[in-house]
């Protein structure tokens, strides 16, 4: 597949993943799909979303329950069949997001924020999520939010205090995030570089092997489906690095859909969209933005959280539908 049909394709359903630690390995099981979060707490206080870099260190906090919610593939501007309201589907999610029952630490949305990446997309992602009830907003980028521009206008608009093409790490709850890059130099496969590489090669170093460590990043670093672009090929330098602590949890987008998938130490979870369904690996001709009937749209619709609790031996992953 070219990088032009990549560009082209554009997500599908809620299944609850739960995650337990146990011995240091992390291990998921499928629950209930429109599983919601029994354990949240309960606030209503108001947050202003910042620049994902520009607001790393600062996301450090004390110990005590960390929550925080990802959202990915809201392509912003998209024009389709498949969703003829992707700004309203965002808005849901975000309503979501802003649920009475709990405020999340952090949102991370892992990339493809616009569809071609326009100064007013990124104007219109922005200030949607600015309305988002929690403390930092994060980001990633996706192959969409760098059209015709290696990606310039998503850091101005986002990428502030990041370093090389938009990476960056932060610490919080006792947990390491890497915030990944790959998908500027894509022609098939994502793509990290040896500059990021050796980033991440650094960040870690002085960690401890206990430290539990979650990368996002917008492709999925292990090999979902390479065929349509679903790998990243220079991942499994990053994995080297990250084999020798005892949990590491990998979150991606692009792929529109669920999937999850252990190897050792380390678990990898595609996340579902806010825009359009994408088919199932080797379903359809490529991966092309999929019409449902309307009523079914929402199901294939949603958004992730997680929690963790220092200290404790369970990270829980939880996806709920938008419908």
């Amino acid at each position: 597949m070219t990088r032009r049909q990549l560009i082209r394709h554009a997500g599908w359903f809620g299944g609850a993943v739960v995650l337990t630690v146990a011995g240091g390995e992390v291990i998921s099981h499928i629950a209930d799909a429109r599983a919601t979060n029994a354990d949240a707490r309960a606030t209503n206080a108001d947050a202003r979303a910042t620049n994902a870099g520009a607001s790393a260190a600062s996301a450090a906090a004390g110990s005590g329950t960390l929550r925080f919610v990802q959202v990915s593939d809201s392509h912003i501007g998209f024009q389709g069949p498949a969703n003829t309201d992707v700004a309203g589907s965002f808005t849901e999610a975000i309503n979501q997001v802003n649920s009475p029952r709990f405020r999340p630490d952090f949102v991370m949305h892992s990339g493809d924020l616009t569809h071609l990446s326009t100064t007013g997309q990124f104007d219109q992602v922005k200030q949607m999520m600015a309305g988002m009830k929690t403390d930092r907003v994060f980001t990633v980028p996706g192959e969409h939010d760098s059209i015709g521009d290696a990606g310039r206008a998503y850091r101005r608009t986002f990428g502030m205090g990041t370093l090389g093409d938009g990476w960056y790490s932060f610490d919080t709850h006792g947990v390491h995030f890497i915030a990944l890059v790959n998908t500027l130099s894509l022609e098939k496969l994502g793509h990290l570089g040896n500059e990021q590489i050796d980033f991440v090669r650094k960040d870690v170093a002085g960690l401890s092997s206990d430290t539990p460590i979650v990368v996002f990043s917008h492709i999925p670093l292990f090999a979902m489906y390479p065929q349509w672009g679903w790998s990243t090929d220079d991942a499994l330098k990053v994995i080297a690095v990250l084999r020798r602590f005892s949990s590491v949890t990998c979150l991606n987008g692009h792929v529109h859909q669920l999937f999850t998938k252990t190897e050792g130490n380390i678990t990898f979870h595609s996340a579902t969209t806010t825009a359009y369904p994408l088919p199932k690996p080797g379903r359809a001709p490529a991966p092309t933005p999929q019409v449902v009937p309307a009523r079914q749209l929402k199901d294939a619709l949603g958004i992730r959280s997680v929690g963790y609790r220092q200290g404790d031996r369970e990270l829980a992953i939880k996806d709920q539908r938008l419908a």
